[in-house]
C-alpha cells in the first residue's frame, strides 16, 4: 500500500511540528534545568511540580484547560489577543504552544540530571580564570551536558510526534494545518481504513523502535566514558 497525498501532508505537518516544538524545547528546558539543578529557592518545588504536571495529567484533561486558557476568554487568550497574535486554539501555533507544555518534563530531566552530575567544580573553576555566569554556562555548562542534551532532543523529538490528545483538543483536525499523523490515523480507523491506519501506525512503531535504540546506545556510551549520567 502506497502513501497518498493525505498521509505524505499529515507526516510533514508531524515532522514540521515536532522539529519547531522541539527546537523551542531544547531553549527553555535547557534553561529551566540549569535554575532546578542550582536553585535552593523555596518556591523551586512549586515550579517543578507545575512544569511536571504533563507526567500524571491524562492528555485529554491537559488539553482541555489549555484550551480554556488559550480561548477568547482565557488568560492567555486574552493576553495574545492585546498583543495582536489573535488565538491559538485551531491553529499551527496553537499546536506548537500545547505541545511544548505537554513534553516540556520530558526534556527537562535528562538535561538536569546531566547538570547535576556535572557539579559546581567545573563552574567554580571557570569563574577563578575570570570567566562569566554566562560564559561559563555556554563554555562548561553545555558542552559537558551533550549525552542529556542528545537525549533530550530525541525524546522531545518523538515525543512530540505521537501526542494525541492534546492536540486533538486544541488543534482539531484541520488537513494541513492541524491534522498531525496521530489524528489522522485515528480518522482512518473511524472511516474502517484499518489497511491504511495499520500502515502508517506500523511507521510510527519502527521509529519509536529506533528512538530506543539510539537512546539506549547515547546512555551505554556515556556510563562507558565517564560514568556520571543516568537517565
Amino acid at each position: 500500500m502506497t502513501l497518498n497525498p493525505s498521509d505524505w501532508q499529515a507526516i510533514a505537518l508531524t515532522l514540521k511540528l515536532a522539529l519547531v516544538v522541539t527546537v523551542l524545547l531544547l531553549v527553555l528546558g535547557t534553561l529551566l534545568a540549569f535554575w532546578f539543578a542550582g536553585s535552593k529557592t523555596w518556591y523551586k518545588g512549586f515550579v517543578e511540580s507545575l512544569v511536571s504536571l504533563p507526567l500524571v495529567l491524562p492528555p485529554t484533561v491537559l488539553g482541555f484547560y489549555l484550551l480554556i486558557a488559550l480561548g477568547p476568554e482565557g488568560v492567555i487568550g486574552q493576553m495574545t489577543q492585546k498583543l495582536g497574535i489573535g488565538l491559538l486554539p485551531f491553529s499551527f501555533s496553537g499546536l506548537v504552544f500545547a505541545s511544548v507544555v505537554y513534553s516540556l518534563p520530558f526534556v527537562i530531566r535528562p538535561i538536569q540530571n546531566s547538570i547535576e552530575a556535572i557539579g559546581t567544580r567545573p563552574m567554580e573553576v571557570a569563574a577563578t580564570l575570570g570567566s562569566s555566569p554566562w560564559d561559563s554556562f555556554f563554555s562548561v555548562v553545555l558542552p559537558m551536558s551533550r549525552p542529556g542534551l542528545m537525549t533530550a532532543f530525541i525524546l522531545g523529538f518523538a515525543h512530540t510526534l505521537g501526542e494525541f490528545g492534546v492536540v486533538l483538543m486544541i488543534g482539531g483536525n484541520i488537513p494541513g494545518v492541524t491534522r498531525v499523523i496521530s489524528v489522522h490515523i485515528y480518522d482512518q480507523v473511524e472511516a474502517l481504513e484499518y489497511g491504511r491506519a495499520h500502515w502508517l501506525s506500523a511507521l510510527m512503531v519502527v521509529f519509536s523502535f529506533v528512538t530506543l535504540v539510539l537512546l539506549h546506545f547515547i546512555n551505554r556510551n556515556q556510563h562507558k566514558g565517564s560514568n556520571s549520567y543516568g537517565f
